[in-house]
């Protein structure tokens, strides 16, 4: 039965793909989720606390700029990167137009008399915030990813589709990602697999924190991140259904970044 679980993401990497669909059948089993969890990065139960365990960290304290992932359970982590003063990039949900990040600003949504909660829902976002190109950003302190299964030395698999990969690459290329920049989660716990899991290919970018509402975990990954985008990994479809992807490409051929 699990096998049967298809997403418009299938079919890239058949052994996660069988990872996804035991967890999303194990947090539809257990009723750890709001929703149904197929398809997605999970909705689960408890997300807000999880949120703000994380908000504890000193790694989230001393952030400035904070990058976080459009997905449905990280609403609570961007309204709380707002209501602690941050500045908030939320990545444009399939990274579909050539400006791929959405910036919003405690300042502005005050003056503006909008609800850091509801600015915080993805749709609202897009409406609220500004479209920033990649020269119009800030660098970033912290970045917090969406997952569907990790484990307690970094890996991570989203949904199967390569965005958060590609968002960091592409960040990384603008110098707005950095070595140390930390890359955090927040889950339930059911979504922590054994490590043998989840091998980690050259492209992905692994996890310095695992946050859920029973602790964190630092993983002390030592797999080597990306420099940047690697063109060769890079899938025709994506080049196709993303395209920022195009564009850089060619200004990295001119030599412009």
């Amino acid at each position: 039965m699990l096998n049967n679980i298809q997403t418009n993401w299938s079919g890239h990497h058949l052994e996660k793909d069988k990872l996804r669909a035991e967890i999303w059948s194990l947090l539809k089993q257990e009723n750890a989720t709001v929703c149904a969890p197929f398809g997605h990065i999970p909705n689960f139960i408890d997300a807000k606390q999880a949120a703000e365990m994380l908000a504890t960290l000193p790694i989230w304290q001393e952030a400035k700029t904070i990058k976080c992932n459009p997905d449905s359970p990280h609403i609570p982590v961007r309204s709380r990167a707002l209501e602690d003063g941050k500045r908030l990039y939320m990545a444009v949900p399939r990274l579909s137009c050539d400006r791929a990040f959405v910036e919003l600003t405690p300042q502005v949504l005050r003056q503006r008399n909008i609800p850091f909660e509801e600015a915080a829902i993805a749709k609202k976002a897009l409406t609220y915030g500004r479209l920033v190109s990649f020269e119009e950003m800030e660098a970033i302190d912290l970045v917090v990813v969406g997952c569907v299964a990790v484990t307690c030395n970094g890996g991570r698999t989203g949904k199967g589709a390569g965005f958060a990969d590609l968002e960091l690459a592409m960040l990384k290329t603008f110098g707005l990602v950095k070595d140390d920049t930390p890359i955090v989660t927040t889950v339930h716990p059911l979504q922590i697999v054994e490590d043998s899991r989840l091998p980690m290919l050259p492209h992905d970018w692994a996890l310095n924190w695992i946050v859920t509402t029973e602790g964190a975990i630092a993983t002390h990954t030592t797999h080597p991140r990306p420099d940047g985008l690697d063109w060769e990994a890079i899938r025709p479809e994506q080049y196709n259904k993303i395209p920022i992807l195009s564009k850089l490409k060619k200004q990295v051929q001119r030599n412009e970044i």
